[in-house]
């Protein structure tokens, strides 16, 4: 079953960045790998080599309003990934309340998933709103996410439950 969805997000990404006029990805969606000792994830997250929305800390989003690399040296594993964090404090307030600073819909581009299917993203390409966290592919996409916010994220949050069954 892991594999059929790693299959299904990997073809739906080329899909998605098909239609939006860009080559292959660069990277790849994974769902994540659960461990015989942890909780299994409840959903999936966008994640490469275990490390989630490529190492960027969730946190300092909320608290420093920028985009800010984490470290391996402050981490976090929840849904059965790796999270990184700048400092011991921010990855304390994710450990916390992980609900609270956790991208929406895993940290998959929020305008991919308002299209019915996943993406990966760009870091820098954020944006919070009503006090949630949407990451985008890049600039370029999260400029046409931005033409109609609440709508999208309307049809996100309809989509993901399912998006991933696809």
């Amino acid at each position: 079953m892991k594999r059929s969805i790693l299959l299904s997000l990997a073809l739906a990404s080329t899909v998605l960045l098909a239609s939006c006029g860009t080559s292959s990805p660069s990277s790849t969606a994974t769902a994540p790998a659960g461990t015989e000792q942890a909780a299994a994830p409840t959903y999936a997250v966008f994640a490469e080599d275990g490390i989630a929305i490529r190492g960027a800390d969730p946190v300092a989003y909320f608290t420093v309003g920028e985009y800010t690399p984490g470290s391996d040296e402050f981490t976090y594993d929840w849904e059965g990934t790796t999270w990184q964090f700048a400092s011991a404090e921010n990855r304390d307030l994710f450990a916390a309340n992980p609900e609270d600073y956790a991208p929406q819909y895993g940290g998959f581009c929020a305008y991919a998933v308002s299209q019915g299917t996943t993406a990966s993203i760009e870091p820098t390409s954020w944006k919070i709103v009503d006090g949630k966290l949407y990451l985008n592919y890049d600039a370029r996409i999260q400029e046409r996410w931005s033409k109609d916010i609440p709508g999208h994220i309307a049809q996100a949050d309809q989509n993901w439950p399912g998006v991933l069954a696809n």
